[in-house]
């Protein structure tokens, strides 16, 4: 028995056989339970399915940001080779980094955001 089983209390609430087999129907579908369910939607949080989809989805773009740093250094390593780069690769390429640092920031800002809503 944990700490939270001791400081719980029982409440008995009245519903239809079938209502009931919908929402143990739907806990199964999002691997959380039924109680989680009902305290959730009563307190108007994110359940908890939903909290790992954003977290893997965080994760997600995290990874991709990672590989568009790899991909930068691959072309830094490229033109200290050839000790060169025009003029119009350098500007192209000045101007996908200011669009990374642009999407970067929102993405951050986005996190933060997600992460308050998690927090609830």
């Amino acid at each position: 028995m944990n700490k939270d089983d001791i400081n719980s209390d029982v409440i008995l609430f009245r519903v239809k056989k079938e209502r009931k087999e919908n929402w143990k129907k739907m806990c199964d579908e999002k691997k959380i339970s039924l109680t989680s369910l009902i305290i959730d939607s009563v307190e108007k949080r994110i359940m908890d399915d939903e909290r790992r989809q954003i977290l893997q989805f965080i994760e997600k773009q995290d990874n991709i940001f990672s590989k568009i740093e790899t991909n930068i250094n691959q072309v830094a390593k490229m033109v200290n080779g050839q000790k060169y780069i025009s003029e119009s690769q350098l500007e192209l390429f000045s101007n996908q980094l200011k669009e990374i640092a642009t999407l970067k920031a929102q993405q951050n800002n986005i996190f933060e955001n997600i992460y308050a809503l998690l927090a609830k």
